[in-house]
């Protein structure tokens, strides 16, 4: 497409300019963009088939669309910038090892088959609880005499049984084998062994505490379940 086509593209662009016009407007020495932003309206209106509205109308068209042209090249430099600044972060942030528990070969064995039994276990729901609003989808143990649930028809999603327990071995251990202390100041970090127990900061914890907490456990070699960085 020549310099002259794309002119035309742009001026057939504003409204009530059709290509006879445009030609009529390039034909008079207007044969760029920059030429009909500094030429005035008066000038403009000389020419055969432009008022002075349309004029007016054309110059008016012409910044509008400079001027969206220039933002959206700010916000694409900006978006470049970010995009930028995000690589740097993330080239900088390093793994950092974190501190495994000393477990016994049936403490690991527990715990890998908790893992696998875990990902068949069903999700255990109320009885009818898609049938009403008021209900909850936590699990209720179907108590009612006629309760097709209660009856174990195949139909029916499983309840709770036994044999979906996880072994004794691996039960309230967090995955990584570690057992769970709830820890609510720097002093109850004393009562952790850092071998085979983890800390979990509690939730009524204020953050300049919890900076603290955690602090002190990495100077125990105790390790923090829920750091604020992880």
């Amino acid at each position: 497409m020549n310099d002259k086509e794309e002119f035309i593209k742009k001026l057939t662009s504003i409204e009530g300019i059709g290509r006879a016009k445009a030609l009529q407007i390039y034909e008079n020495n207007f044969d760029s963009i920059e030429k009909i932003k500094k030429a005035s309206i008066e000038d403009l209106a000389k020419i055969k088939g432009i008022s002075k509205d349309l004029a007016k109308k054309i110059k008016d068209n012409l910044e509008t669309k400079e001027t969206e042209e220039a933002k959206t090249t700010e916000k694409e430099e900006k978006i470049e910038k970010k995009e930028e600044e995000v690589e740097i972060v993330e080239k900088e942030k390093k793994y950092e090892v974190k501190i495994k528990p000393e477990l016994l070969p049936q403490i690991k064995k527990a715990l890998r088959i908790k893992k696998t039994l875990k990902k068949k276990k069903p999700e255990f729901l109320r009885q009818e609880w898609f049938r009403y609003k008021r209900l909850s989808e936590n699990w209720r143990r179907p108590k009612g005499l006629t309760s097709k649930m209660r009856k174990h028809m195949k139909y029916r999603i499983s309840t709770v049984k036994i044999g979906f327990r996880s072994p004794r071995e691996a039960r309230y251990l967090h995955p990584s084998g570690f057992e769970e202390i709830t820890v609510c100041n720097v002093k109850d970090l004393e009562k952790i062994d850092g071998k085979r127990q983890a800390a979990r900061i509690s939730g009524t914890v204020g953050t300049r505490k919890r900076i603290e907490i955690e602090k002190k456990a990495d100077e125990m070699g105790i390790r923090i379940l829920n750091k604020l960085n992880k």
